[in-house]
């Protein structure tokens, strides 16, 4: 066969393969361009997860008549002023994405400028142009893709089930929306609102927390460490969960190099690095980082999807997000997230334990409460596991007068003695060889999950009805995938009830 060149509408197919993977990689894309217009309004509308309609429409500058058709050509932008590469600082600059959604989908492209008394449409089908024609508009653009892979439908075969698709285009407009923060952007999907983030109005760290505050959950806000350190010309900003409050996937952790939602290995390394000490391996912290970094220093052309980034000098990026990391968590010090520090005191007696005092220095007013406390505890655990907490060491004689503690060996055991409290929440126990630190409200879930679980093995969990029900609010996958494992929670004594699109309502408790 003899070498020959590819027509245009073939090559763009074949680049529609890495810009277009799935429908959020068309929503991503008109996003930024929208971003890139200079839009302060941007609305999204979705059906059927974005497989049969994508809209989105903004009120940005627009593009001229004389430019529609251009502007559907491969590689043709005008993001690239100088032609410059080491000069990159919008979010667009390859050209490829409307050729690419143009080539796979039937799209509509309408749009007026501020100087034009009319708006135009011009339709592509499967990359086949069908012509110009007069259209009503406001001064921006709107872009509707329809029939999504009609041309490629083997690329329908691989998308995953509507709420998968779904969930990552909410996932895409939320990234792109905390990386712009002064813009108000409005999802529908399947004629629902499924997010409505207004525009800040003053660019200060409260205005950008109060919007990362709605993207990530109400808990957030309150249960972060502002982020702000510059080393050379690169600076990061930003807000860091505590160490308290984690996740079991990164999906929480957002991180942006000059204004660019981006997914690399190296600045997720860096999170991790810096949070080693504070979380388990199998745990995710939230953030929220900016890094501003001079345009000349850093590749943003390492893949069309443009979502990994190169640094010039990763010595100064890695050494400036782990430092800062861990400047502010070693500043924020033992704090406690209020929502599991909530909990955790809700899940234990209703009063507050005081410290115990030091060895030998207790008090027989102190005495006589720890006892009080120690006889409500021995009441509400199961007899084979409160040997696990009985004081047993030998004492002093006296301090054994003033705590009652039995005359038995260190080892007999496993946690030892306890000696004191610290923060109302670590009990610090004395063992033959050395000392055990318990986190008395996680050991107290722990107690619980395994009284559940001998529970479940026996079918003998009882269940309690609560006098008001507990109305949670989730994101709506999150909903539906509750909803799912119902009749399984409710074996483990939970019994729960959707309660509108985005809550449950929890009615039995264990």
């Amino acid at each position: 066969m003899k070498i020959r060149l590819l027509p245009d509408k073939t090559v763009n197919q074949i680049a529609a393969g890495e810009v277009v993977e799935r429908p959020a990689s068309v929503v991503k894309e008109l996003l930024e361009n929208s971003i890139d217009a200079g839009a302060r309004e941007i609305n999204i509308n979705v059906i059927d997860a974005g497989r049969e309609y994508i809209c989105v429409t903004d009120d940005g500058c627009g593009i001229p008549y004389d430019e529609m058709e251009l502007a559907l050509q491969r590689h043709a932008t005008s993001k690239l002023p100088e032609n410059n590469l080491n000069n990159i600082r919008l979010l667009g600059f390859r050209g490829e994405a409307l050729p690419s959604i143009a080539s796979v989908s039937k799209l509509n492209l309408i749009s007026r400028t501020s100087i034009s008394d009319q708006a135009w449409k011009l339709s592509i089908i499967g990359g086949n142009k069908e012509g110009f024609s007069p259209a009503a508009h406001n001064i921006g653009t709107t872009i509707e893709v329809k029939d999504l892979f009609f041309a490629t439908p083997a690329r329908l075969k691989f998308l995953k089930t509507l709420r998968t698709e779904q969930k990552h285009v909410v996932d895409v407009v939320k990234r792109i929306a905390m990386a712009s923060p002064i813009t108000t952007i409005k999802l529908m999907a399947d004629g629902r609102q499924i997010l409505n983030l207004p525009g800040i109005k003053e660019n200060n760290d409260r205005s950008i927390l109060s919007r990362i505050d709605k993207i990530f959950g109400s808990d957030f806000g309150s249960n972060c460490l502002k982020i702000d350190a510059k080393r050379e010309d690169v600076s990061l900003t930003g807000f860091a969960g505590l160490p308290t409050l984690h996740k079991t996937n990164s999906s929480y952790q957002h991180l942006f190099v000059n204004g660019r939602s981006v997914r690399d290995k190296l600045l997720f390394s860096c999170v991790r690095v810096a949070y080693r000490d504070f979380l388990a391996n199998d745990r995710f912290p939230l953030v929220a980082l900016f890094l501003d970094v001079p345009p000349d220093i850093v590749d943003v052309n390492v893949h069309p999807a443009k979502a990994e980034v190169r640094f010039s000098d990763t010595g100064v990026i890695r050494g400036l997000i782990i430092s800062a990391l861990k400047h502010a968590l070693s500043i924020a010090g033992h704090r406690a997230s209020t929502s599991s520090s909530i909990a955790a005191l809700g899940a234990t007696n209703p009063y507050v334990l005081p410290n115990l005092p030091l060895h030998g220095r207790q008090t027989n007013s102190h005495s006589a409460n720890y006892h009080e406390i120690q006889r409500s505890i021995n009441n509400s655990l199961s007899s084979d596991r409160l040997e696990l907490y009985q004081p047993s060491a030998k004492n002093e004689e006296n301090t054994a007068k003033d705590t009652g503690y039995d005359s038995a060996s260190l080892g007999d055991f496993p946690l030892g003695a306890a000696r004191t409290q610290i923060h109302e929440t670590y009990i610090v126990a004395q063992t033959e060889d050395g000392i055990i630190i318990v986190d008395q409200h996680a050991a107290h879930e722990r107690l619980v999950y395994e009284e559940i679980k001998s529970d479940i093995e026996k079918k003998t969990v009882n269940r309690q009805c609560l006098l008001l029900p507990e109305i949670v609010n989730l994101e709506e996958w999150q909903v539906e995938k509750l909803c799912e494992q119902s009749d399984e929670l409710k074996t483990a004594g939970l019994l729960i009830e959707p309660f509108g699109k985005s809550s449950v309502i929890v009615r039995e408790i264990p």
